[in-house]
């Protein structure tokens, strides 16, 4: 029993390290890639104008390389530890980001944008924590049925209007202007990119065991899937990277992309069933508190607002600045009534001189 709970405690430290250092990987990776397309600026078209260039950028794909190496370390931590613990830390790449991209990218985030960070990561945990408990799918055949379940189709439908409308009428006008166009494709693409990956491992793990599923449609039908998906959500995720401060994209795709695949991974496997009250109004309140950090996040990301303009709206110094703008009223009073009595006086002079 006791060797039992040492194991097991074990188990959870190597989940919790591998948590950690996989927001350490995936934080860092968008400073990198930021990097690089900054870099690429000099020689090339802009990713955030429709460029590849940084295809060719060694820095851009050590970046990729992050990214891919703290996903997998987070896909392992699964094993060691409960989803429940694993997720939530999830957000701590989105400080690692806000810390880097102060200090390599010289962006800073404004007093509401912290907060705004904050509100985005305390509403995602409360989301993901009371999200329904995922069910999945046993085998191809179970996925095959699930995905031509008229709801699941209905919001896929619904999805790819929402993108299509995005790319072709939105973006063009508005993605160099607002942050959420780009990071509304990427995460919409990138849930069914999640999907398509949860359906393809389970294509594998059928292959493990003897039953040849690469002979199947449905697996090259995910593989494909897979791959667009991927390189679209990769796609857009650089010209937001390339167009916007990655402080301030972080958060926002954090929340975007984790709602995202909640809700895709809720119709198709009809976890949402399975909720109760209390869970239902926990997981609205989360949305609630993003909606509100993502408010302040978009909405101030330019303006200039720290604590010591804070500090300045203080009882005191509005006391102190009232003070000064009586005495300064007292002195054009004074100085008014002197230009009258001069006035008068040169008046007086005038007549007596006539």
């Amino acid at each position: 029993m006791g060797g039992e709970e040492e194991r097991s405690s074990s188990d959870l430290t190597v989940g919790l390290l591998l948590a950690i250092s996989s927001t350490v990987f995936i934080g860092s990776s968008g400073i990198v890639k930021k990097k690089a397309l900054i870099k690429i600026h000099a020689y090339a078209t802009r990713a955030g104008d429709g460029g590849h260039a940084y295809l060719k950028e060694w820095l851009w794909w050590a970046g990729f390389a992050l990214l891919a190496t703290g996903e997998f370390l987070n896909f392992i931590a699964y094993a060691f530890a409960p989803a429940l613990l694993v997720t939530p830390l999830g957000a701590l790449s989105v400080l690692v980001t806000a810390v880097l991209s102060h200090n390599f990218l010289k962006e800073n985030l404004n007093l509401l944008g912290k907060v705004g960070c904050m509100q985005c990561i305390f509403g995602s945990t409360i989301m993901v924590l009371h999200a329904p408990a995922e069910k999945g799918a046993n085998t191809l055949a179970e996925l095959s049925i699930l995905l031509q379940e008229s709801v699941f189709v209905t919001y896929i439908v619904g999805l790819l209007i929402v993108v299509i409308v995005l790319i072709y009428v939105v973006s063009p006008t508005y993605g160099h202007k607002n942050i959420l166009v780009y990071l509304s494709i990427c995460s919409l693409v990138g849930s069914l990119s999640v999907l398509a990956c949860k359906g393809f491992g389970i294509a594998v793990k059928e292959y493990s065991k003897g039953t040849n599923t690469f002979l199947f449609p449905i697996t090259w039908f995910l593989l494909t899937s897979l791959v667009i998906c991927i390189l679209m959500s990769m796609h857009y995720l650089n010209k937001a990277l390339d167009t916007f401060n990655a402080a301030v994209i972080a958060p926002i795709h954090y929340v975007f992309f984790t709602t995202c695949v909640v809700t895709a991974s809720g119709i198709l496997f009809k976890e949402w069933a399975s909720m109760s009250m209390q869970d239902s109004l926990s997981t609205l309140a989360g949305f609630g508190v993003i909606f509100m950090g993502i408010y302040l996040l978009h909405t101030f990301k330019d303006a200039n607002i720290s604590m010591d303009a804070v500090t300045l709206m203080s009882p005191k110094t509005k006391a102190e600045d009232m003070s000064l703008l009586n005495s300064h009223s007292e002195v054009v009073s004074m100085d008014s009534d002197t230009e009258s009595t001069g006035h008068m006086k040169s008046t007086s002079e005038r007549v007596r001189f006539l």
